[in-house]
């Protein structure tokens, strides 16, 4: 074993001493809940565990508000991702109600789906959603963005091409 790894564990603990209050504090601050702000802090932690050359972090303080900031920005994604979800299916008769497994395993694909299309322009996430959730062809989605057929055929290239890229 390295002697950067066996100073790994002892580097993030001296961090989580030092810097996990600062870091609760700030946002318990920011977002009004001591709760929430603790599972921020501790999610942060988690991620700057897995970082591979923590040693090489700078300013540690600088590199946990950036994670923090990260995860309350995906948290905020997942909700509104969840109330879309939850708004779709309130809307639906209830006789295609999935069971409440079913609901979960659907919104955790969705979340996925999400995240994989995450660097997509808007029109292209969109085009993607029409083409394999509504069956649209190329020319309704054209339609439907007011864009070429071309243009669609690129965004779909683009939205497959993440897709194939995360199954790597």
């Amino acid at each position: 074993m390295s002697s950067a790894m066996i100073g790994q564990p002892a580097l993030l603990t001296e961090i989580f001493r030092s810097d996990y209050r600062w870091l609760a504090e700030r946002l318990r601050y920011r977002l009004g809940c001591r709760h929430n702000a603790e599972d921020v802090a501790s999610e942060s932690f988690l991620q700057l565990s897995t970082l591979a050359a923590l040693e090489s972090v700078r300013d540690s303080r600088a590199m946990l508000t950036t994670i923090a900031n990260r995860v309350m920005y995906e948290g905020s994604r997942r909700k509104k991702l969840e109330r879309a979800y939850l708004d779709a299916l309130a809307a639906a008769p209830e006789r295609v109600h999935p069971s409440p497994e079913e609901q979960h395993l659907l919104l955790e694909a969705l979340i996925a789906i999400d995240k994989v299309l995450e660097g997509l322009s808007t029109k292209a996430r969109h085009a993607f959603l029409l083409s394999q959730l509504d069956g649209l062809t190329y020319a309704q989605i054209a339609s439907e963005l007011g864009v070429s057929s071309s243009m669609v055929r690129q965004y779909m290239t683009k939205a497959m091409t993440q897709c194939y890229l995360v199954i790597d």
